[in-house]
């Protein structure tokens, strides 16, 4: 297990750094003239200029081959990209553009409020959908599992934005059981996220059922079930003891690959609920331009994502004896 992780860890280095290239090459090529686009349509040439050269702009983007083939390695490697690792590396992605704060205060600053929201809504809902689930297979062909089926297809048929304004409008304005918008910390702000969080859960509760249900389905039509039902258990110690266990490979992978999202929290549901977190961060940011803060949320989350599949790798082990990593 231990020469396993060490040796995928090194396998993350080079991932990381096609990570970093494919980021840089979509923000600072394909995007275009970052300075045009700071600048504005109706900027003049000198305002272009002097925002290049303050931003290092008008530096080449990966190496400068005139001063490498002089041999003059410090201005020849002086590049946009080497500095973007160097930021990688350092963990400082610079200035926003448009706060003028620093992109790694403005991140960490971010993250309490998305992850509060994000984590016990993920929890909550993986939870309650494979419970759900193993009800399901429990009762399955009946007309509760017929119907918990049906009531899932058209939870996942409504659009997240339909959840938030039924939502906000039906308990938050008729009701008046949560409050509509707004956010504070500590315990204080529990009662704002009651609201989104319930809104998170409900939205993606009918794909979490359909998606569990269809695995322990799988589970159920193989031999040691029917070799357990022979040896007289009951349903119930076959579901739960062996059937769910035997289901956790495909759960674990469909639940880990989701964690690197939850940092990034809801775009949708920030936004509309005056959640200050890195989902409202990014859209801000869209829209005004900001590629340093885009930059490094994009880069961070292609990074959580790398190690999200290593952490289901472990899991793997952890839950089958029968895997084995080498």
């Amino acid at each position: 297990m231990l020469r396993y992780f060490i040796r995928r860890t090194l396998y993350v280095i080079p991932t990381v750094f096609g990570v970093a290239l494919i980021t840089f090459i979509l923000f600072h090529v394909a995007l275009g003239d970052q300075a045009e686009v700071m600048a504005g349509r109706h900027a003049t040439e000198q305002t272009i200029k002097d925002l290049e050269s303050k931003y290092g702009w008008d530096k080449p983007l990966f190496i400068d081959l005139q001063s490498l083939k002089r041999g003059n390695l410090k201005v020849a490697f002086d590049s946009q990209f080497v500095f973007y690792l160097r930021q990688i590396v350092t963990l400082n992605f610079g200035r926003s553009y448009n706060t003028k704060q620093k992109v790694s205060t403005m991140l960490l600053d971010g993250l309490g409020p998305s992850l509060s929201l994000m984590v016990p809504a993920f929890i909550f809902g993986s939870l309650l959908g494979i419970c759900i689930a193993l009800f399901c297979a429990f009762f399955r062909n009946s007309f509760i599992d017929r119907s918990l089926v049906i009531l899932s297809i058209v939870g996942m048929s409504l659009s997240m934005l339909a959840y938030i304004i039924g939502g906000q409008y039906i308990l938050a304005f008729k009701l008046k059981l949560f409050p509509i918008h707004g956010y504070a910390r500590g315990f204080a702000g529990i009662k704002y996220l009651v609201l989104p969080g319930l809104i998170w859960v409900v939205s993606g509760l009918g794909s979490d059922i359909r998606f569990f249900r269809t695995v322990m389905l799988d589970e159920t039509k193989q031999d040691y079930v029917r070799t357990a039902f022979a040896k007289g258990l009951n349903r119930k110690v076959v579901l739960f003891k062996h059937i769910l266990k035997n289901s956790m490979i495909p759960i674990i992978t469909q639940l880990v690959i989701a964690l690197p999202f939850l940092y990034t929290g809801s775009l949708l549901l920030e936004k509309f609920f005056g959640i200050p977190g890195l989902g409202d961060m990014f859209v801000t940011a869209f829209w005004s331009a900001d590629f340093p803060v885009m930059k490094a949320l994009v880069f961070l989350g292609s990074v959580l994502y790398i190690f999200a599949n290593l952490l289901s790798d472990l899991c793997y082990a952890w839950v089958d004896p029968r895997v084995r990593l080498r």
